[in-house]
C-alpha cells in the first residue's frame, strides 16, 4: 500500500493507546499527550524549534487521514463519543488549549472531507456552529 504521507506514524502512536483514549473519552475527559495523535491539526507552519510529527501539512494528507478505513473510523468513533458528552462544555472535558486543538482539528477534517458527520456534530454542539477561523486562515493560505 501506498503510504505517500506517511500515515503509519499515526497508526504506530495510536495502536498501543488507542483502547485506553477512547476509553477515557468516554468517561468525558482526554489525556493531553494523546491529542496530537488522535485530534492532528493543520501544521502551523512554524519552524520554532519544536516538531510537528504529527501534524498534517495539507487538506489532501487530511483527506488520506480521514478516508483510512483505521484511522478515519477511529476518529469517527472519537467524534460519535463526543457526542454523547453534549450537555458539557469542550473546556470541560479537555481543558482550553486541548479544546481549541479539537476545534482546529474539526475543522481541518470536515474541510478535507466534507464529511457531514463531522460538519453536524460537535461544531453545533460546542463551538456554536462555527470553524476554527486560525484553521481556515491556514487553509485558505496553503491553497493558493
Amino acid at each position: 500500500m501506498n503510504d505517500e504521507y506517511n500515515l503509519q506514524r499515526f497508526v504506530r502512536a495510536q495502536d498501543p493507546i488507542y483502547e485506553d483514549a477512547i476509553r477515557i473519552l468516554r468517561r468525558g475527559m482526554m489525556c493531553t499527550p494523546y491529542m496530537e495523535f488522535i485530534f492532528p491539526r493543520l501544521s502551523s507552519g512554524q519552524c520554532r524549534g519544536a516538531p510537528e510529527p504529527y501534524a498534517i501539512a495539507s487538506l489532501d494528507e487530511a483527506n488520506a487521514y480521514i478516508s483510512s478505513p483505521l484511522l478515519g473510523g477511529r476518529y469517527r468513533e472519537c467524534v460519535g463519543s463526543l457526542q454523547r458528552l453534549s450537555n458539557i462544555s469542550a473546556r470541560a472535558v479537555f481543558g482550553d488549549d486541548d479544546a481549541k486543538k479539537l476545534h482546529a482539528s474539526l475543522t481541518l477534517f470536515s474541510e478535507a472531507s466534507y464529511d457531514e458527520f463531522l460538519r453536524e456534530t460537535m461544531f453545533d454542539v460546542w463551538f456554536d456552529g462555527l470553524l476554527d477561523e486560525d484553521t481556515m486562515s491556514q487553509i485558505r493560505s496553503t491553497s493558493r
